[in-house]
């Protein structure tokens, strides 16, 4: 096939603005690890950066403008929404792409769903998802019996959006509890907490699935270091391939579909009731996976990005052919 403009949308300029924690984690690095993967294919990469981009409306239709002028568009955009604050508001862009009759590799609503997290678990909850017992509270009176709801201390506090790491706490006493809360305070603007039970049959322990399309392409067990909970890379976090079961697979696979997303990094825990869903990531970061497992997740995602932009083409042609006017 001829090359087609792959546009791959960086919001790390943003990240950096909320969070000097959340701007290193959304790496440049991985931006050029796709335009290598899209130009290594023979196809033409385009980088947008969303502080460059300008929405446009008229009464007739939408528009984007890249430091000052029309934008010409591209065949398929790739999203990297590195963004934890003002979510529906900083995807916006997300959403006048596909205006503009841009296929999206995760769009506007299945990201926005995944960013907050309790709006996930209502979905995934919906499906027949399992998920670790979780309680939402606004009201610090309603904690102490929330903490027994979900099985007692030590339990995960968590704010309604984050990511990597960011914006959880545990508490392993009543005692703690408070020193635990304003630290995830202190990442959300909003009032909202997560009371979440902690498995301590997984030992510190989860699994990171990397779903594209209808499948796992690459997998890692991860442990978090000797003093922390939390087994993100990001906090020193040591990770090893794995293959995970069919169950979990298939488990992976489900809740990125129930949310709409076209990848997804989905969290796991191995419990003694079997696999439950921690969380699922809009924007998985690739590169420590990339090291962990050897698999060229750029290329990947490049290649999902070519088979979306031919479907859109051949879905574009049957309609052409069963119109009135193409019959006529």
């Amino acid at each position: 096939m001829k090359p087609i403009q792959i546009g791959i949308l960086d919001f790390s300029y943003i990240s950096h603005l909320r969070s000097a924690r959340t701007a290193s984690i959304s790496t440049p690095r991985e931006i050029k690890l796709l335009k290598k993967a899209v130009e290594g294919m023979g196809h033409i990469a385009k980088i947008y950066k969303v502080e460059k981009c300008q929405l446009y409306f008229d009464n007739r239709k939408p528009l984007i403008f890249y430091k000052n002028k029309p934008i010409k568009g591209c065949d398929v955009l790739i999203p990297r929404v590195s963004v934890s604050g003002d979510i529906d508001l900083e995807i916006s862009i997300v959403k006048q792409f596909k205006m503009l009759g841009v296929p999206v590799v995760n769009d506007y609503l299945p990201t926005a769903r995944a960013k907050n997290k309790l709006r996930t678990l209502q979905i995934l909850t919906y499906r027949g998802i399992p998920v670790p017992r979780t309680l939402v509270v606004r009201k610090l009176e309603f904690l102490d019996e929330g903490i027994e709801k979900v099985g007692g201390y030590p339990v995960i506090i968590k704010s309604p959006f984050g990511s990597y790491g960011v914006g959880v706490a545990i508490a392993e006493s009543r005692r703690s509890l408070y020193s635990a809360l304003d630290m995830v305070w202190k990442t959300t603007a909003s009032s909202i907490i997560l009371i979440q039970e902690y498995v301590a049959e997984a030992e510190g322990s989860d699994f990171r699935a990397y779903v594209i399309g209808d499948k796992v392409v690459a997998s890692m067990q991860r442990r978090a270091t000797k003093g922390d909970f939390r087994s993100n890379l990001h906090y020193g976090g040591e990770a090893v391939k794995v293959k995970l079961t069919q169950e979990e697979q298939h488990l992976a696979v489900r809740a990125t579909q129930a949310l709409g997303l076209d990848v997804g990094g989905v969290d796991l825990l191995r419990t003694k009731n079997g696999p439950v869903v921690m969380e699922v990531n809009a924007n998985p970061g690739f590169e420590g996976l990339m090291k962990v497992t050897g698999v060229n997740i750029p290329d990947e995602m490049v290649k999902y990005a070519v088979t979306i932009y031919k479907k859109q083409q051949e879905n574009g042609l049957k309609k052409k052919k069963t119109s009135p006017s193409a019959s006529a």
